[in-house]
């Protein structure tokens, strides 16, 4: 991880200056109530995604015969970049291209693997790179697999089968051929999808609500008879384009599955198309519209179901990230699909929708960034290295050290309208109102207190008061802080304009005040106690 590292200690009548040294006029508060609790934050929001796309794996995570990568393939570099984002949980192998891929290409002797036509992104799948692979990165990762099953052109007994050769350990025909292709232990994955996006009319196999609900249901009995103790992620809607109805989908799936799965997918991709930095920071807020509607579509269906002594089925945003272009011909070429450079505005939403996903603890148990290295990435290579975008330190930062308990945090700032704006190509349009110019959100692990803060406001500190509600404030405050010299910096190879820099401040008792810099994201480790 790429942390400048600047050690400050003021005290100023409890004041906290920003990096700047400068003390704003006090326009903002913040109050922190240990009472206030929202749910534990699962660890598993700080997921990441691992697709046959472009050059995430080949070329990005495996590598073979490039001087950076080991005698397996895997570049070092890469791997080294990834341990960095401590990346909990991590789903293989789509995304689009599981919806026509057979994962019995991708095992056994790699001389014997056939190279497939890869439909969903127009090109050729080598299946030099498979489900044991993958295992073997996970491990080096240390993260949880998630995989997804073909429900598209791939058949229930397909997913039984994987299910098998990943998680039985001995005697059926598939546990055995794991054996045989020199893996004695089962994998062991406990997340399963099934299927991709199956409400897209892009998707290959594409079903209507209730056909999808009928092969979800099938195959997950089928996989659960094979392994009671997995768990099942149901497709809920990615489909928010003009016309589409994708809460009627997510209710019927809800409804016929209620009794079946754990967790509903959701997607979301935005993208500042109309070069609007104000509406465009604003939008994870509409991801936890999203969220807030799901829940309560949830929430009704749980009413009638009859789960025994099981949770509720939660959300998984599992794949959400930022993506300006669609399928063009400089995106779609080749090795190259997908790659975007980021800048400090793509790391400010990022930032945002981890503090949503913060925020609404109690129903999202899971998230996955999409993706892991070169394809809409926050790491990028070429054959001699690689550079952190900018998008890749709010990410570490949150995985870091954001643990807990989730607070409900009282935030009063300034507010803006966004007015009608594009949320991304071929998406919706979104109209925010009351936006709040601070973004927050606080963790409590212990007597540790993580407040997460977005300062949207593109031109001006925000001085603001953060008070502690019957409790108070005790020892250092050490301050991360990711920003860059305007909205549109940009890191390349040898070009660090954007990263994180630290410092520890004295500060104690029921107030501190702290000026959040223009256009940032600002993170606060502080001791707090009742």
């Amino acid at each position: 991880m790429n942390i400048k590292k600047i050690t400050t200690a003021l005290a100023i009548s409890g004041t906290l200056l920003g990096f700047s040294g400068e003390v704003f006029a006090q326009n903002a508060r913040i109050k922190i109530d240990l009472d206030r609790k929202i749910g534990e934050v699962d660890k598993k929001i700080y997921g990441n995604f691992v697709e046959h796309l472009g050059r995430c794996v080949y070329g990005g995570i495996y590598d073979l015969g490039n001087p950076l990568s080991d005698e397996n393939g895997f570049r070092l570099d890469v791997l080294e970049a990834v341990q960095g984002l401590n990346v909990t949980l991590t789903r293989y192998p789509g995304g689009n291209f599981v919806s026509n891929y057979n994962w019995l290409d991708g095992v056994g002797p790699k001389e014997d693997r056939p190279a497939r036509l890869e439909l969903a992104w127009n090109r050729l799948e080598s299946n030099q790179f498979g489900t044991n692979e993958f295992m073997d990165y996970a491990k080096l990762m240390d993260t949880e697999p998630y995989f997804a099953v073909n429900l598209g052109t791939g058949t229930i007994q397909e997913a039984q089968h994987w299910v098998e050769y990943t998680n039985v350990e001995s005697g059926p025909y598939y546990a055995e051929l794991r054996k045989k292709h020199g893996y004695e232990k089962p994998h062991k994955i406990t997340y399963w999808g099934l299927g991709n996006e199956m409400d897209g009319p892009w998707q290959m196999g594409h079903l209507n609500a209730e056909d999808y609900a009928k092969k979800a249901r099938e195959a997950g009995k089928l996989m659960k008879l094979t392994d009671p103790s997995i768990k099942l992620v149901a497709a809920g809607s990615s489909n928010f384009y003009p016309g589409s109805n994708p809460m009627a989908w997510n209710k019927t799936v809800i409804d016929e599955l209620k009794n079946v799965v754990d967790y509903l997918a959701l997607h979301m991709y935005v993208g500042n198309v109309d070069d609007n930095y104000y509406a465009f920071v604003a939008s994870p807020l509409v991801l936890e519209e999203r969220t807030k509607l799901v829940s309560g579509i949830i929430d009704e269906a749980m009413s009638r179901a009859d789960r025994g002594d099981r949770d509720p089925i939660y959300i998984a945003w599992d794949e959400y990230n930022i993506w300006y272009r669609w399928r063009s011909s400089e995106t779609m070429s080749g090795d190259i699909a997908l790659e975007e450079r980021y800048n400090l505005e793509d790391a400010l939403v990022i930032s945002s929708f981890l503090n949503a996903f913060i925020r609404n603890a109690d129903v999202v148990k899971i998230a996955n960034m999409a993706q892991l290295v070169n394809v809409i990435a926050p790491i990028f290579t070429n054959e001699n290295g690689l550079f952190l975008q900018t998008i890749y330190h709010p990410l570490a930062l949150f995985a870091q050290h954001a643990h807990g308990t989730s607070l409900d945090v009282f935030v009063d700032s300034e507010k803006y309208d966004t007015g009608s704006f594009a949320l991304g190509l071929g998406e919706q349009r979104a109209d925010l109102k009351d936006v709040p110019f601070l973004d927050v959100s606080a963790t409590v692990l212990g007597d540790e207190l993580i407040i997460n803060v977005v300062n949207r406001h593109k031109d001006k500190a925000i001085t603001t008061d953060i008070l502690a509600i019957e409790g108070e404030f005790t020892g250092d405050f050490e301050v991360f802080e990711v920003n860059g010299p305007d909205i549109k910096a940009m890191n390349d190879f040898g070009k660090t304009n954007v990263d994180t820099k630290t410092k520890t401040l004295k500060g104690k008792g029921e107030k501190v005040t702290y000026a959040f810099p223009a256009h940032s994201f600002t993170m606060i480790k502080a001791k707090i106690k009742q």
